[in-house]
């Protein structure tokens, strides 16, 4: 049986943009399986969303705060709920 999949939504803020960190996050996401995006905000922070299994998602969340990502990840606020579908690969936006 396959487990059911969710949806993360995380909220990175650091300086994480213009270093390649959508980049690295979407290269992640992609050796997970998981589909999704990771898209800049004018104030600074990126807003990943990633949809698949809840192991990998949460995979994806300790690689997002493992200090090893490019720029520096201050802070990443997590929010969990049942995948919505409809999203193909994963995207940089």
């Amino acid at each position: 049986m396959t487990a059911t999949p969710v949806r993360l939504s995380a909220w990175v803020h650091g300086q994480v943009q213009g270093v390649g960190f959508r980049w690295w996050t979407r290269s992640r996401a992609l050796e997970l399986g998981l589909t999704g995006y990771a898209r800049n905000h004018r104030d600074g922070r990126v807003h990943v969303i990633a949809e698949g299994p809840r192991e990998n998602c949460d995979t994806l969340l300790t690689l997002l705060r493992s200090g090893d990502t490019p720029g520096r990840v201050n802070l990443v606020v997590e929010d969990w709920g049942p995948a919505l579908g409809g999203i193909i690969g994963f995207e940089e936006r």
